[in-house]
């Protein structure tokens, strides 16, 4: 059968590509490393596909569709953004895993919406070119959540579709070696009079859920609290907590943190270790 052999917590600001060299040469170098650490672990998970949970920001979707949560089951390409200084490509799915996870979650509650074409925005595509594209034959199945545009996706439903993803994995039959990724925050205001405050005691509480594993408490934090602490572009908490959520058992590692107001974003890469 299929498992999922490991997961990650990373960042996807646009800017970390589009704009580097802006930011504290250190700080950026720091985040680089971070996302080069997570491609080699793939590698060393002999991983063969990864599950990248992601958000739109209107750049797919707009005011006549906002889905609460979607699974890409067809072509993908990206990125959707021509200005992140990386060249459009099409990205390899792995089309029977993700029609399984589909048909998993139709079958026990979760009405996903579906695209059979899929063009990732960099909510999905910023971890996707730097941490799966280097490993070749690493496919992608991108999902992508109501975190940034209301109406939210409520936080206990994204507990209960992350561990529906995990248990439709489980229920594969193959042999596909699975990562989890959880995409985007983790404070950023964006839009607002106060764009560009992070707020690193947010973040480093943030980080000490995942490293303790504890997605039930992150998956309790309230909206109102975490958008007056975390700003706007916190609410992508979610994508961290299905992807904790999908993992069976898990201890987390915190890879590296930088608050980088320059990239209006204070960025936390971390890894979700199987437990022995």
């Amino acid at each position: 059968m299929a498992s999922i052999v490991g997961g990650f917590c990373v960042p996807h600001d646009p800017a970390i590509t589009a704009f580097p060299d802006v930011a504290n040469k250190r700080q950026a170098n720091n985040i680089m490393a971070g996302f080069t650490r997570v491609a080699k672990r793939i590698a060393e998970l002999r991983a063969d596909t990864a599950i990248v949970v992601g958000d739109d920001h209107f750049a797919l979707f707009g005011p006549h569709c906002l889905p609460s949560f979607l699974i890409g089951i067809g072509d993908v390409e990206g990125p959707e953004e021509n200005w992140m200084h990386i060249a459009r490509y099409p990205v390899p799915n792995n089309v029977p895993l993700a029609e399984h996870i589909m048909n998993y979650g139709f079958d026990h509650g979760f009405d996903w919406s579906v695209a059979k074409s899929l063009m990732l925005d960099h909510g999905t595509m910023i971890p996707v070119h730097l941490a799966v594209t280097p490993n070749p034959g690493v496919r992608a199945i991108p999902i992508y959540t109501a975190s940034a545009v209301t109406p939210l996706l409520r936080m206990k439903r994204a507990l209960a579709l992350g561990r529906m993803i995990g248990e439709a994995v489980a229920a594969f039959p193959g042999n596909d070696r699975v990562v989890v990724m959880g995409c985007g925050g983790i404070s950023h205001r964006v839009g607002t009079a106060d764009m560009g405050l992070v707020n690193e005691p947010f973040d480093r509480m943030i980080l000490d859920l995942v490293a303790r594993g504890d997605v039930e408490a992150m998956a309790e934090l309230d909206d109102a609290y975490v958008l007056e602490q975390g700003g706007n572009g916190a609410f992508e908490i979610r994508n961290w907590i299905i992807a904790m959520a999908a993992m069976p058992h898990f201890h987390g590692e915190v890879i590296c943190y930088e608050p980088v107001p320059e990239w209006i974003t204070g960025l936390g890469i971390a890894e979700l270790k199987l437990a022995a």
